[in-house]
Formats: structure tokens, sequence, C-alpha cells
């Protein structure tokens, strides 16, 4: 199987491993991405400063950050500041930011919805060597005073609204805490309060004068400075701050311009033929662009997933890079489709959450259509996923569908996005293949962690192929399985290796910061061990496939793998999202399931079941039906036995960050989850017993 992973290059054999050590895979990268792990220098960019300084020099004029105009209560036209007017923002910013009192190596706090001032503090940030430390409350209760404490945060940028919470962590944070800086106004009260504790508190258009007109020399910025600490969303413990370096993140604009300078058609069908190796999320949008006619100044981008995360981190600083336009949302999901209507974005990212929802609500409106609108539908989706699925590419493979029924779907997206990006998690094979058939654009996914500085893998467009998987490896970024015995999986199996996948590179992470031994639990050997088990594919691409630390046995002794069950579990119709838990004390499992609304309750109006959502989701025969559907999908997949749902619970409410039941990138909390459900759960093993 290895030898025909024809997409990769084997750098190192793979070895058993004595004294009952995991042992490893072969290590892989990129075919024909280049000579080596890391890329080749980029004169004039050092660090992430010179991405936005360069392209200032390149295209002043261009259109760089935008938001909707507010007139009398309602949102207008977008209007935008170019490059060089954010610039000119940047360096008075930092200036004021000097003239605070804080230098190289300093720490600078952002807290608020994506905004310009979000990125023009950042670029200040940048300027001058300062760590950027994004705080977001919805990494938990307390989150905001831990990192402010923790990182020793002096100065901290907070939209208006925001400010309230800041004030919540006095007089724990003032111990280093001595500047705020409203994105807007600054009321009396918070004036008051925050300088009884011995801060200072400005406004935005006052800060933007605090420095004066003197011009302040920037400091020397080298590759391996930190420019950013990203706390991490974890499910258990206090977050992490991972220290995140320029080498991370200019590794991703080096290795487009690499690409970019090697652009003929033998060159490029050679390196798409090849793995790809460096940061996802941003590959997402730079390498696979380049099949998409590549990123261009006038493309646009709509900013509204977390700047405080670095999946749009990365992609925001790749659309800099390029001279690109980003408008931001008004920070309300219910405006959001209003937002991209008026913004027409030509590419658009997405948590799978996010397309999820998309998914459903177009299938709930196919289902509730008339018979002659859901014929035609389904009978030009055949006919295009067919032709796909026989290589045609998506532009090519239905071209009159697209203009009676398909470009209705883009339409809803703004009518010019020609890529649709998707990471943070894994998006369900169904919904990718139903998005890349529907939406008239390339849909990919990929793979990646903060840690990897947004990702290690990313899918190709118009390779069906690859549906499933998020792909093969990026450039610049070296990949091996390394084995899980207790799990049953084996890396150097030559049918189907499997392991724990692990990432060496320069787009690795520094550390986690003050906690050096948690990052010696996961940085070994200059490898990073990311705690998901993956697949090699035949064709070298990554299909992920567990979590190494969702494993727990069962009374009867047998090893259960959750969350590979929960993938399964999750592609029942009518299933939302689904939580499968089991202990050492029971012997079957049991799990807490979100019904699909729409489908439950057209499920109910068939079988005489009345009530509004909750009551429906109270009533037995719906709990019956539910663990049914279950069943099948479990008999489908040839589940063993013990793996199978023998009861459920029906949640009318998502799993939701409000409840903390799961991470700001909808990963599970699992301790959380069991706390919240305790009650039920010792019901539903009661009931059973």
């Amino acid at each position: 199987m290895v030898g025909s992973m024809k997409h990769l290059m084997q750098v190192e054999e793979g070895k058993e491993a004595a004294g009952g050590a995991p042992s490893a895979g072969p290590t892989y990268r990129c075919a024909a991405g280049g000579k080596g792990a890391s890329p080749p220098a980029v004169p004039g960019l050092d660090c992430c400063w010179d991405i936005f300084r360069l392209s200032v020099e390149k295209c002043p004029d261009n259109k760089m950050l935008g938001r909707r105009e507010i007139l009398d209560g309602k949102a207008g036209k977008y209007t935008w500041l170019t490059y060089k007017e954010v610039y000119d923002s940047v360096l008075k910013v930092g200036a004021a930011i000097r003239s605070c009192g804080v230098g190289k190596g300093g720490r600078c706090g952002i807290y608020g919805a994506n905004s310009p001032e979000w990125v023009v503090s950042m670029q200040a940030c940048n300027a001058h060597g300062i760590y950027c430390v994004p705080l977001y409350d919805t990494l938990g209760a307390g989150a905001v005073d831990f990192i402010l404490c923790h990182a020793e945060v002096q100065i901290v940028f907070v939209e208006e609204k925001k400010i309230g919470e800041v004030l919540k962590t006095f007089p724990n944070a003032t111990k280093v805490l001595k500047t705020i800086v409203s994105f807007g106004k600054v009321n009396p009260e918070h004036k008051e309060k925050v300088e009884q504790n011995g801060l200072s508190i400005y406004s935005w258009e006052e800060f933007l004068q605090l420095g004066g007109e003197e011009k302040i020399e920037l400091p020397q910025k080298e590759k391996d400075d930190i420019c950013t600490i990203m706390y991490t969303s974890g499910t258990t413990g206090d977050p992490k701050g991972v220290l995140i370096s320029n080498r991370s993140i200019i590794t991703i604009v080096s290795a487009v311009n690499e690409f970019l300078s090697n652009s003929n058609e033998q060159v490029c069908n050679s390196y798409f033929a090849s793995v790809f190796c460096i940061p996802m999320h941003c590959l997402f949008i730079l390498l696979n662009l380049i099949l998409l006619q590549q990123l261009r100044e006038d493309d646009v981008y709509i900013s509204y997933l977390p700047l405080a995360h670095i999946f749009d981190r990365v992609i925001e600083e790749v659309f800099i890079h390029h001279g690109a336009s980003i408008g931001f949302w008004r920070g309300d999901v219910k405006l959001l489709v209003e937002d991209i209507g008026e913004l027409k974005p030509t590419i658009f990212c997405a948590v799978p959450r996010v397309l999820d929802r998309i998914y459903g609500g177009m299938q709930d409106k196919i289902t509730t259509g008339g018979f002659l609108k859901k014929t035609l539908f389904n009978v030009a989706y055949k006919y295009k996923q067919g032709n796909m699925m026989k290589g045609s590419k998506h532009e090519d493979a239905a071209a009159i569908f697209d203009k009676l029924v398909f470009t209705k779907v883009k339409q809803r997206l703004g009518g010019r996005v020609r890529l649709i990006l998707s990471g943070a998690a894994p998006l369900s094979r169904h919904v990718e293949e139903y998005l890349r058939v529907v939406t008239c654009s390339n849909v990919l996914q990929g793979y990646g962690l903060t840690e990897t500085c947004a990702g290690s893998f990313v899918s190709l467009p118009n390779n069906m192929s690859m549906l499933g998987t998020v792909g093969p490896p990026v450039p610049y970024v070296e990949v091996r399985l390394e084995s899980v015995p207790e799990m049953g999986y084996d890396a150097l199996s030559s049918q189907s290796p499997r392991g724990e996948i692990c990432i060496r590179g320069d787009t690795l992470f520094s550390g986690y910061y003050k906690r050096e031994d948690l990052t010696k639990e996961v940085l070994v050997d200059g490898w990073f061990h990311t705690g998901d088990i993956g697949e090699w594919q035949p064709d070298g691409s990554m299909k992920i496939i567990d979590r190494k630390k969702n494993i727990f046995k069962l009374s009867q002794g047998e090893y259960v793998a959750v969350e590979n069950l929960e993938n399964i579990f999750g592609q029942t119709p009518g299933v939302d999202s689904i939580w499968v838990y089991g202990n050492s004390f029971e012997s079957s499992l049991i799990a807490v399931v979100n019904p699909n609304k729409q489908a439950l309750e057209r499920w109910a109006e068939s079988n005489g079941v009345t009530g509004d959502f909750a009551s429906i989701c109270e009533d037995p025969k719906a709990k019956e039906f539910i663990l049914g559907e279950l069943t099948k999908i479990g008999k489908e997949k040839k589940l063993k036995g013990f793996e199978f749902i023998k009861a459920v619970h029906l949640d009318p409410v998502p799993f939701d960050m409000e409840r903390d039941l799961i991470t700001p990138t909808y990963k599970k909390k699992r301790p959380q989850l069991l706390k919240y459900y305790q009650s039920i759960i010792d019901g539903m093993y009661k009931s059973m017993k």
C-alpha cells in the first residue's frame, strides 16, 4: 500500500521501537515541493510586519479593511480603508503603545469581535515586536482573567461592550495590566473604576493622538522572535499559551512565493500531483487557489471566524500579503447572510458546524419543495455528482444544471464565491460531497492545530477520491504516524498504516508559555504529537479516524474508540450531533443526541406524536425511533456488538459554549458533558438494569 502513495516522498524509513515503545511509520513530505523541510529565504520577508509593510509598498491604494456604514440604525454599503490609510493608523497606534511604556517583547491583549481596529492593533504589535495576545471569553469561565495574568498583559485593546468583562478581572489583573484602550468610546462609570485602580483608559480616537507626531524607530525583528501567544481551547484544564514565531507564519508566504515563481503548467501539474506540506488553513487559500486563478488583489474575504483563533489569523495574514480586501461582519450570526450578500466575497471560510447548517437548510428546502422542484434537483445532483466522480471539474460537470438549479445556492453566498474552505474540525463526507456538487465552488477541507500554525494537511480541488479525508500534507512539513498498540493501530502495516499523527517542520510552535512540562510531553525529538489518529490512504491523503485520548474500556474488557463511533453515528439521518458515553463499570454504551428539528418534527407528524420540539424529544417513541436509526447505521458499518448504542437521551438544545459543553472550535468537552448530563446518564443506566 505504501508504495502506491504517489503523492508522497519518503524521507526516512519506518522503524520498530525497542522496549515496548510505539513503533514509528516512515516519514513523508512533499514529493515536488522543495528540497528540504525549510522554505527558501524571501528577501525582505523576515517577520509578520514585513507581510503588511511590503503590501503597503506594492499596493498602497488597494482596499484593505471594510465595514458596513450604519445610517439611522440601518446597515448600508461597505466603506473601506486603503492599505496606506491602515498603515498610517498602525504607526499612530504603535507610537501610542510605546508611549505607555510597552516595547519589544511586551504583551498586548486584544479582546473583541473582528474589526478594522482589531487588525490595526495586531499590526501595531507586529511593527514593534510586541507579543499579540488574543483574548476570548468562550474559552470558559475566568479565561480572560487567566490569560491577562498568565501572559502578563500590560495593555489591552477592548471592544467597547467587552470593557465590563475586563473590569471583572480587577484587582487581580491590575498587578500587570496598566492601560485599557476601547475600540469605541469610554463611559464615565468605566473610566472612574479604571482610574480608581490606578490604570489608564482611552477611547480609540484619544489613543490615536497619544503618541503625538514624533516618528518612533521600529525595532529589529528576527524570524525566531515570538509574534503571538495564542491560547488554545483545551477540553480540560486551563488554556495553554501557544508560542508562535514569525518564522511559522512567514513560512506560509515563502511557500506561496516559491510556487508562484514556478508557474508553468508542467511544474503546476507536478506540484499538485504531489503532497503539500505547510500549514493547512493557509495552504487552503494559498496553494489550492493557484488552481483557481490564484489569490488576486481583487479577491474579497469576509472576516467572521474569530481572529483570536489561528485559523482566521493566518488567513487574514495571507490576504494582506496579496494586497486583497477583508470585509468584517457586524458580529451577529443572524445578520451574517445579509453581510455576505452585501460584501459578495470570493472566498468563504467556515468551520464544519456552519457548513452543516448550510447543508441542513438546503436539504430542508428540497425536502419540503414541490415534486417537480425536488425531482429536478435530484436529477441535476445525480448527473453532476456522477460526472465529478468520473473526473470532471465542478465547473464542467453540469454547466446547464449549474445555471438552472445550482446558481440559486451560489447566490446565497453572494454569487461570487469560488472557494469554500473548511477547517478547525472534520467535515462529514456526505456534507463535503453535497457542497462540492451544489455550490458551484471548490470545497476543500484540511487538518491542523494551533501548535502547527493552522494546519498540516489540505485536500485538493476537483479530486473526489479525497472525499472524507483532509488531503495530503502541505509543503515544508514532515509527517509520520506512530503506532498506538492499545488501540490496535499499527503505523507499519503494509495494508493500512494507522497511528498517531506526528508533525515536524518550521510551522511548529515554539512551546507552551510557562509550561515546559507540557511542551516536553508533546514535542519529542522535534516531532509534535497531535493526539489524533490518522490513516494513510493509497493516494497519499490522510483520513482522521480517531482521537488517542478518547478511548476507554467497558466492564467486559473491550476497548472503545468513542470518537470513531461518533463519526459513524453522526452520519445517521436526523442526527445533528451525538455524544457517546461509556465507562469501565458498565457493559454498554449510551448517547446524548441533538436531533435535527425539521427531521424529527416531520417524523412526529407522520407518527401521531404531538407537541413542541422539546416535548417530542421527551416522547419514548421518538427516542425509540432515533435509537433504531443509530442501530441501522451501526449494522451498515458492521460495528461490533458492544459498539452499538443501547439507550439515548434527546436534547432539543444543541451542545453549546454557553453551557461549556464544547470549545470555540466545536470540539466536545467530555468531562463537562459528563458533569452536565450525569443525572440523565445515571437514569439511563438504571432503566436498562
